[in-house]
């Protein structure tokens, strides 16, 4: 009774303050960012090469764990990409209505966060055929005082993820329950609410089941007993101006629940809790920890002695080793740096599986690159992405593309110009110039290389603290 009687007092004073929480009042916001979407459909996707997306940083969306990129929604959005023949562009972010904004305004094309589907988000987007049905429930912590019945919710604060559809399902319960809550909203993600219910710092929150049911395996002393809201459809969001780009994505939908794909994919994160436990605790992952690699002290050192962000180091060691010290390609590189036996001997590296030769050996040979590239490219960000396309295919071949950058009257001290022409050096009359001298080079490949490489370096700098 006493603990009823403060939260009572507490949605009191609520009321005749005004503090921004959600009290269930019929006013809205007025934002007009959606009224007037981005002209930006499939073929412009296409032409571009890469398709955005926002996702969120949770267990069952995306994180890393041990270098690699993982997720639900992560590994689905790198299938449709895929089959678009576009690379994956992604934009983390936990608050919904920013994510709503950066899609009208153009700057992401989906929306990939399992939204249950309502009239009122509606208003901001198209939505894409179901790719699966979630329901919510109340997230408590367990024991004696425990709520088991939705009536006893009367009087009591719920905290929720903002802008999520859970304030709109605890409405209808009141409504349908006769009773009052309070409801504060919060920036973060579902599962930052339900760690502040397992550490005693709020009572109550509501989430999607699925997640619940993962973050119980996490925290054993916690209730997700209470429906707030039965299985409703999920889906992904769209500007509602891109029709092309709609179609495209539900033919794939179909053709994966058909295939059983999506189910498949589902089972793995949200019905495997002994795995989702054991990968979002761990040291190595970017939900349980902050570590990249067991390498990572080493890593750091070297990528002081380049002067680079070590997440950048980290990152050409996956694209190389998967941060295996035994690692040998077909080729027969070496090494957590993956050289050949030419430049192993040349940097003084003896035994290539030894963890630190193998990557200061690397981290000599880039520095070597740096300096080749240093008078040619002064701008530091720029002439990384020269010295990761000369590691992967040699410096004569990206030299060769920059002199051809100059002769076509390009801006030979720009990657975009520069990687232009070494894409086309396996077309004869680029690679027959007088100006090239390295010859043929399968030079696509390499422009997909320093891709990669940055692409994981952008999840690695918004995922893993420097």
């Amino acid at each position: 009774m006493k603990k009823t009687g403060i939260n009572l007092l507490f949605l009191i004073i609520l009321t005749i303050f005004g503090f921004q929480c959600t009290l269930f009042e019929k006013t809205e916001r007025e934002v007009s960012f959606w009224e007037s979407p981005a002209q930006l459909d499939l073929d412009e996707i296409i032409e571009r090469g890469y398709i955005r997306a926002v996702v969120d940083n949770s267990s069952t969306s995306y994180y890393i764990y041990r270098g690699r990129r993982m997720g639900y929604e992560f590994e689905m959005l790198k299938s449709l990409a895929s089959s678009l023949g576009v690379r994956l562009h992604l934009i983390v972010k936990s608050d919904i209505e920013e994510a709503f904004y950066l899609l009208n305004k153009g700057k992401a094309d989906i929306i990939a966060m399992n939204l249950a589907v309502s009239e009122d988000r509606k208003k901001f987007a198209s939505f894409t055929s179901p790719i699966g049905s979630m329901g919510t429930v109340l997230v408590q912590k367990d024991g004696p005082t425990k709520i088991t019945d939705p009536l006893d919710l009367n009087g009591q604060v719920i905290h929720i993820q903002k802008d999520a559809i859970y304030k709109s399902q605890l409405n209808s319960l009141q409504n349908e329950l006769g009773i009052h809550l309070a409801v504060l909203e919060e920036k973060g993600n579902a599962e930052f609410l339900v760690s502040k219910v397992n550490q005693g710092e709020i009572e109550y929150t509501v989430v999607d089941k699925v997640v619940a049911m993962v973050n119980e395996t996490y925290y054993k002393d916690l209730d997700i007993d209470v429906e707030i809201s039965p299985k409703s459809d999920v889906a992904w969001a769209i500007r509602k101006n891109a029709p092309d780009l709609e179609e495209v994505i539900n033919q794939w939908i179909e053709k994966k629940n058909k295939s059983g794909y999506i189910r498949t994919l589902h089972a793995k994160y949200f019905q495997n809790s002994k795995n989702s436990y054991y990968r979002a605790n761990s040291s190595f992952s970017s939900l349980g920890g902050n570590k990249i690699s067991q390498y990572d002290d080493l890593i750091k050192m070297g990528a002081e002695n380049l002067g680079w962000d070590w997440r950048m180091l980290a990152s050409l060691v996956y694209k190389e080793s998967g941060f295996d010290t035994t690692a040998t390609s077909y080729a027969g590189a070496m090494g957590l740096l993956q050289l050949m036996p030419v430049t192993l001997e040349r940097f003084g590296v003896e035994n290539p599986n030894d963890p630190v030769q193998s990557l200061m050996g690397g981290v000599n040979y880039l520095k070597y690159l740096d300096k080749f590239w240093k008078e040619r490219v002064p701008e530091s960000n720029e002439r990384i992405k020269f010295i990761l396309s000369s590691y992967n295919i040699g410096h004569g071949h990206v030299l060769d593309a920059y002199n051809l950058t100059l002769k076509y009257g390009g801006n030979n001290q720009s990657w975009k110009n520069v990687s232009h022409y070494l894409a086309l050096k396996s077309d004869p009359q680029y690679y027959r110039d007088p100006v090239v001298r390295s010859g043929y080079a399968k030079g696509h490949l390499a422009v997909s290389y320093v891709d990669d490489i940055l692409t994981l370096y952008d999840s690695y700098r918004v995922l893993i603290e420097p």
